[in-house]
């Protein structure tokens, strides 16, 4: 399948300007080839390329609406790595693995203070292309760590810290949820400030192996966790 972006409108389908000059300046498509196009809210329309001059088009067949999304939907607050590459490779692999939304997390502790959210927000797409998924995944902006507990719901949110001093739960203990929020901290993790907030907020503390994994990794793991999890995999 030729996956790519744009909008859809009831029967009327527009792909993505950069969409366009992919399939007509890189891939070199012909007039009439299949594609599909999908607007990453649910929507996923196909039908036979039309090319007019550097314009691309879709000649559409028919239209999917109300795909299924993932179920349990995960959203994970990671604090951004001091080398970009690691975090982008984050959002590429937990994209591929379903999670619904990433929130990037400012810590007391976090090197990296700035970060291209368009970016990363197209690397999003991209992999959810790769992966042929018709649901894209948000990607918020910054957020301080306390502005960002403002706004939880306790009972389905979870964080993975390596103070082993402090009770954390195994990820089995956790029950089936609709939906499930993780907080994943920086190199060097929460500060003791932090975890206390964590507490006061009634976030619960996941112990995700006796090993200390990089943050990156952390993301990953529980993006795979969750993935195995998903509603229809064995």
């Amino acid at each position: 399948m030729k996956l790519f972006y744009g909008e859809i409108e009831g029967n009327q389908v527009m792909i993505n300007d950069e969409e366009q000059q992919h399939i007509v300046k890189v891939l070199r498509m012909k007039e009439g080839e299949e594609i599909h196009v999908t607007d990453g809210k649910g929507n996923l329309a196909s039908g036979k390329l039309m090319i007019e001059g550097k314009k691309a088009n879709i000649a559409v067949d028919h239209i999917k609406t109300d795909l299924p999304n993932f179920f349990p939907a995960l959203h994970i607050a990671i604090a951004p790595t001091k080398n970009i590459d690691r975090i982008e490779f984050f959002i590429e692999k937990a994209v591929e693995m379903g999670i619904s939304e990433i929130t990037i997390l400012q810590t007391e502790k976090t090197e990296r203070k700035n970060l291209n959210i368009d970016k990363l927000r197209k690397q999003a797409i991209a992999a959810s292309k790769q992966s042929l998924r018709f649901h894209f995944p948000v990607i918020n902006d910054g957020i301080k760590i306390q502005d960002f507990l403002k706004n939880i719901t306790p009972e389905n949110t979870f964080v993975a810290h390596c103070h082993g001093n402090l009770h954390r739960i195994a990820l089995k203990e956790i029950p089936t949820l609709d939906r499930i929020t993780f907080l994943i901290g920086p190199e060097g993790d929460f500060s003791e400030k932090e975890i206390m907030l964590l507490a006061d907020h009634h976030v619960k503390a996941v112990s995700l192996g006796n090993q200390r994994l990089r943050t990156e990794t952390a993301g990953i793991f529980v993006a795979a966790w969750n993935y195995y999890n998903l509603e229809g995999n064995d």
